[in-house]
């Protein structure tokens, strides 16, 4: 075997000055597990990130020496990888090894070696180039550990075919602790977060991943086929922007900054992403992935790098002689200077769309992590009627009353539904489909966040139609459907919003996104309990879109 010196001594911060063989040689030798599973991800045409981590079953380990195989799975002469290397407490014995000199749309098995433990063994798959017929991504969101059972993550496992799967953060939750959120849920007792309280520290961040990481059925998704991720705000904290968090109070838990760090540290340590470079962390997130002649999937950072702190109705929304100021909260929310991502990140995309358009692929896909539609609140009683209304309040626990008494008046007021999402950064969203346009691309747009399937076609603020987006629901997070009892909240936005041609606040599960050169088609899966292990998948519904020339049609509903 081949050992990769440089590599494994820079995932450790070791310098190069002592042989990588003494350093194996003083190594740890003790009784070792693979207790989470691998997996890779960042697949190119010639090149994949493979993952596992290493468990030492004496407290005190020092380094370990691992070893690990790619095989084809064809089986045809050439193409076996194979390499050697050391973890450690540094990088809390986790292992990454990028394999490079690999061929195109190729298909491999992989696995590692410890102590004379081997690992469960894992699939993946280098990206295809020229002609390609077809491509099948699984569009995953929102894992809440102690709310339900990963069955939405085996129904990805199960699946026949699948090419990668694009997850969109909210991979861990840093909730913590009785009464957390979660914890009511029927399960919540054999799946209380660990640690039991809400996570800040390094170690708190590394226990958390390793506890998602023990999950069975979300190690079948990881062994199945690529991952291609990014994080949204629970990596870190509820709604996190730039300099902050809803969810961080430095009186009680210190600098962002540092609690940040400990994030993006633990999250780069557990995932199947490729390292940044030193200090380029928000960099090696905005990076895209090239499927041929069919597609480019553009993965997009818009939490940390330089979105500014979200806009809040009670906070910003100011009062004038009793009356709401509207022009002014108005005024400040079309601001052109409120950012989601940066003038380079901006500079990047629109360099990308153009790119991917000349080069002649069919699809541009947005992978983004919070919903990008316009919807202005709907009113509940305009569209329901005043009496279902009046007998859903109700029926309502005090909080949720309120919360649609709250709708009414935002509707009322002609207000957007979420300030978290790009309606909260309206100037930056159409410099977005100013690039598209520029581009003529044929943009779908990919979505997480909302706990909520949403399926919406996409306008400019000249009405002209730049995109379609398919928004997933959560792998088990609560929904609006999970809260509010007898009123269809879907039914609300789908009538009451214009940009929305569908939505799905009760299902758990995912999109099934399938290209080819004349169609995309998004499946809303859906699995029927994420409190008992027995369940069924299913296609909830299904839309089409078709690509034209410059940009993409009306999307149409699909018989299933």
């Amino acid at each position: 075997m081949n050992i990769d010196r440089r590599r494994a001594l820079a995932l450790l911060g070791i310098g190069a000055a002592a042989p990588l063989t003494a350093h194996a040689q003083s190594a740890y030798s003790g009784a070792v597990a693979f207790e989470h599973g691998v997996a890779s991800g960042d697949p190119l045409a010639d090149a994949v990130v493979l993952w596992t981590r290493i468990t030492p079953k004496t407290d005190g380990a020092g380094l370990i020496a691992y070893a690990w195989r790619l095989n084809p799975v064809d089986r045809r002469a050439g193409g076996a990888k194979s390499g050697a290397g050391l973890t450690g407490p540094d990088r809390d014995f986790t292992v990454k090894v990028d394999v490079t000199g690999l061929d195109p749309a190729r298909a491999y098995t992989f696995e590692f070696e410890a102590n004379g433990v081997t690992s469960p063994m894992g699939r993946t798959r280098t990206l295809p180039t020229g002609e390609v017929r077809e491509l099948v991504f699984a569009v995953a969101s929102c894992s809440l550990y102690p709310y339900g059972y990963f069955n939405a993550y085996q129904a990805i496992a199960d699946l026949p075919k699948l090419d990668a799967v694009v997850h969109l953060g909210d991979y861990i939750y840093e909730y913590g602790g009785p009464g957390s959120y979660g914890m009511n849920s029927a399960v919540a007792a054999e799946r209380p977060h660990i640690p039991d309280r809400e996570i800040v520290s390094l170690e708190d961040y590394r226990q958390r991943h390793a506890q998602y990481k023990t999950d069975p059925q979300l190690q079948a998704a990881h062994a199945r086929a690529p991952w291609i991720v990014s994080w949204d705000d629970h990596e870190t904290a509820n709604n996190s922007w730039m300099g902050g968090a809803q969810n961080h109070t430095p009186e009680t838990e210190g600098d962002w900054n540092v609690r940040k760090a400990n994030a993006l540290k633990a999250y780069f340590e557990w995932m199947p992403i490729r390292d940044p470079a030193p200090g380029g962390s928000f960099e090696a997130m905005n990076r895209s992935f090239q499927f041929g002649d069919l597609a480019s999937l553009m993965m997009l950072e818009t939490r940390l790098t330089a979105r500014d702190d979200q806009l809040d109705y009670g906070r910003d929304l100011p009062v004038v002689d009793g009356q709401p100021d509207l022009a002014a909260f108005r005024q400040k929310l079309a601001d052109p200077a409120r950012r989601m991502m940066s003038p380079a990140q901006e500079d990047w995309l629109a360099k990308e769309l153009a790119q991917s358009v000349q080069s002649g692929r069919t699809w541009q896909i947005l992978g983004n992590q919070v919903v990008m539609a316009r919807m202005d609140v709907p009113s509940p009683s305009k569209v329901l009627g005043e009496e279902a209304v009046a007998a859903a309040i109700a029926a309502q626990p005090e909080d949720i009353a309120r919360r649609i008494e709250q709708m009414e008046r935002l509707a009322a007021m002609g207000l957007p539904y979420g300030m978290d999402m790009w309606d909260g950064y309206p100037a930056a969203r159409e410099r977005l489909y100013d690039a598209v346009e520029a581009a003529g691309a044929r943009a779908i747009v990919v979505s997480g966040d909302s706990h909520a399937f949403w399926v919406n076609e996409l306008h400019d603020d000249d009405g002209v139609l730049r995109a379609v987006e398919f928004g997933t629901t959560g792998i088990t997070s609560p929904g609006a459907g999970d809260t509010v009892k007898d009123l269809p909240v879907g039914e609300l936005y789908i009538k009451g919003a214009k940009e929305v041609v569908h939505s799905d606040h009760d299902a758990k599960g995912f999109v099934l996104l399938t290209l080819t050169p004349d169609m995309a088609r998004g499946d809303l899966m859906t699995v029927s309990s994420i409190t008992s292990r027995d369940y069924e998948t299913r296609v909830r519904k299904a839309y089409a879109v078709s690509p034209l020339e410059g940009g993409v049609s009306p999307l149409k509903p699909v018989e299933i």
